[in-house]
């Protein structure tokens, strides 16, 4: 591949997250993955993949556009938007499969009849019209698509149907037809005869044009939608408010480039062509795809059957070993680890709620990135506040998808008194921190939260991390020092501005720091020495990082990857990259946790944080990875991630073609994240108690 010449090599990260969401494909498909289970895998797909349109198709298009003179200056793969195209229509032709020939015939034989491109029984023609005049009909909004009216601008990824009509004079006329999938369910369920029917609600408003449009003749109508670039265009030269301009932003990113036109296949040509010029699609990415669209609703999917579903895990809960001892008085003794969603998230809920009430708290400090829509955390810190504590919260405006909620959220803080600091333009802040500082007597005591995922008891749910509670005086200071720089609201103009000893922070020294544990395994490695590297990440992206683990292959060192998403390192390369294995899992569970373990001669150096090793999270953010230092929270996550490593039932190998290859099967079965399960909940039960 490399010939004689060693050189760096790299995955191209689009096709690389393609990879993954094929893998997700993979888990709808598997007959061993419990029906229902299957289907909502078939939503994380479409969810997945209207992300991608959003969010990377925009810069697909504007690279396909670069001049040869510009591409030349980049490393960009001949071809690349076609291929991503190729590839994706190749996944979308899968999915059909997975449908048409496996979920509604495994339906049928549960009696469940997914009407699904196909006509509407007619036992069931009373019921749908009934239900179509009763709720469907108050919110359809025909729009006559002509001269007079060209004002129509369809909303990002919401459904339509372009319509075509005859009237009594024989004149046409099209009609763009919103479908409410907004304001209704997408599906209808209706039991009958011990018969189960789901209906879509596209297939409702089909049923019954007639009703809608009784004094014309309907001689068509599909199904389209427009998907538009998510990308909010914040400037570092934008004054004022931070949070009006990022409301303004939110309010125009629906208005946005269009990325992708997608029609259902049958559709006159004069038609579509009628579409691309009325709604100004010229410029997007033209898709014919099927009858329906939008299909992540199928997380909605109205059934309900414990035989159809994963068994249910009962929460792991930490059990304090004296209940009525105040858990900051538990961490003073020693670090505690969490690990969600297996274990309960109370434990986090209950650091926030003691303080908010203890009346020896003095300030309370936290990063918010992504928040639950009914966050019992920011209620803490809103009570927090109005008991008098000092409560300062770093609110991240710029968590894409999620910035309304985010706004939301910070204006019922400040008017209960909560300081709130907004990011800086243009550098995200992505850590996962909290500290509380509580004076007694005449001490000051520290006690913090350090976390690999968001504090957010909803993806608690089903995002696996780790958070670890601790009263370590360095990490604790650090951690002080950086809210203080943070409250400033400046970008780090020099990285020694805050001499970090024990946390790694990005804009700090968060790369150099991994860069030189890289360099210390090669030493060790040259001299003959135990050596090793895993890591665990979402994405693996940045070529600095990647080619450094390029060089301690090249030196001997083993490195075991664990990478959900988007990974470009290639592994297996003679001469470069053949002592690195990457691996991917996909299960219930959503991997999350970021981990980073060296061997160092046999003395093992562990941490985690939020950061993943992308361009984003190491030059674009502030990030914080953080030491794990007691001896029994470092042997619990080792073992987690020999189960994980060990796979060989939901893990894939990533191989130098980006191809999910299952691993072997050797020995006894180990499906990770149940192994995971079972070894928290067999714990000493001094720590552990299962409800």
């Amino acid at each position: 591949m490399l010939d004689n010449k060693i050189e760096d090599v790299f995955h191209e990260r689009d096709l690389s997250w393609l990879s993954f969401n094929e893998r997700v494909l993979q888990e709808a498909a598997d007959p061993n993955v419990p029906l229902l289970e299957r289907i909502n895998f078939l939503s994380i797909y479409s969810s997945n993949l209207d992300e991608f349109y959003r969010v990377r198709m925009p810069v697909l298009l504007a690279l396909a556009k670069l001049s040869k003179k510009e591409k030349n200056n980049i490393a960009l793969p001949e071809g690349l938007l076609s291929t991503a195209n190729q590839t994706i229509y190749r996944h979308q032709q899968t999915y059909g499969e997975i449908v048409s020939k496996s979920i509604i015939p495994e339906l049928r034989r549960h009696q469940i009849n997914f009407i699904y491109g196909k006509t509407i029984p007619t036992e069931l023609n009373e019921e749908i019209s009934g239900y179509f005049l009763s709720q469907v009909l108050a919110f359809l909004q025909p729009v006559i698509l002509n001269e007079s009216n060209p004002a129509f601008f369809p909303s990002n990824n919401e459904l339509y149907f372009i319509i075509t009509l005859n009237n009594a004079e024989e004149n046409e006329n099209v009609i763009i037809l919103n479908i409410p999938s907004n304001n209704l369910p997408r599906f209808y369920k209706i039991n009958k005869n011990e018969e189960t029917f789901i209906v879509f609600l596209d297939d409702i408003i089909r049923n019954n044009l007639q009703l809608l449009f009784p004094d014309a003749q309907v001689t068509g109508c599909y199904s389209f939608k427009i998907t538009r670039t998510a990308e909010i265009d914040l400037k570092d030269e934008y004054s004022g408010n931070l949070a009006e301009q990022i409301e303004k932003q939110l309010q125009k990113r629906d208005f946005g480039l269009a990325t992708r036109f997608l029609y259902q296949s049958g559709a006159s040509e004069e038609v579509v062509a009628l579409l691309i010029e009325k709604l100004h699609l010229q410029k997007a990415n033209r898709v014919e795809g099927g009858r329906y669209h939008n299909l992540k609703d199928l997380s909605g999917f109205p059934v309900r059957n414990p035989q159809l579903e994963n068994e249910k895990w009962p929460k792991i809960a930490y059990s304090p070993l004296a209940k009525n001892e105040p858990l900051y008085q538990q961490i003073l003794t020693k670090d505690i680890l969490i690990n969600p969603p297996y274990e309960a998230y109370d434990s986090v809920l209950r650091f926030f709620n003691e303080a908010a009430t203890d009346k020896h708290v003095e300030e309370i400090y936290v990063t918010l990135y992504r928040v639950a829509n009914d966050s019992k955390i920011v209620n803490a810190l809103i009570s927090a506040a109005k008991n008098g504590k000092k409560v300062f919260v770093l609110v991240e405006l710029k968590a894409r998808f999620d910035e309304a909620n985010n706004i939301k959220w910070a204006k019922k803080m400040k008017e209960a008194g909560v300081t709130i600091i907004y990011s800086v333009t243009a550098l995200k802040v992505h850590a996962k921190i909290a500290l509380v500082k509580r004076k007694i007597g005449l001490r000051s005591v520290y006690t913090g939260l350090l976390a690999t995922g968001n504090f957010n008891e909803t993806t608690a749910n089903f995002y696996t991390d780790h958070i670890l509670m601790t009263a370590h005086t360095g990490l604790m200071r650090e951690m002080e020092l950086l809210f203080i720089f943070l409250a400033k609201r400046i970008k780090p103009t020099d990285p020694k501005l805050i001499s970090f000893n024990y946390l790694l922070v990005a804009q700090f020294n968060l790369q150099q720091r991994f860069l030189a544990l890289i360099d210390r395994e090669i030493g060790y490695a040259k001299q003959g020495a135990p050596s090793s590297i895993t890591i665990k990440l979402n994405n693996l992206e940045e070529k600095t990082m990647i080619s450094k683990l390029y060089e301690a292959s090249r030196a001997g060192v083993t490195i075991a990857l664990l990478v959900r998403g988007i990974c470009r390192i290639v592994p297996g390369i003679i001469g470069m990259s053949e002592n690195i294995t990457v691996k991917r899992i996909v299960d219930r569970y959503l991997e999350h946790g970021r981990i980073f373990v060296f061997e160092n001669a046999g003395n093992e150096e562990i941490y985690m944080g939020s950061a993943d090793w992308m361009n984003r999270n190491i030059y674009r953010r502030i990030e914080v990875c953080f030491p794990v230092f007691d001896e029994d929270i470092k042997a619990e996550i080792k073992a987690l991630l020999k189960l994980q490593l060990t796979d060989n039932v939901k893990a894939v190998e990533i191989n130098d073609k980006m191809i999910n290859i299952p691993v072997v099967t050797k020995g006894e079965l180990n499906q990770s994240q149940y192994s995971i399960y079972e070894f928290l909940k067999s714990k000493a039960d001094v720590k552990y108690q299962t409800t």
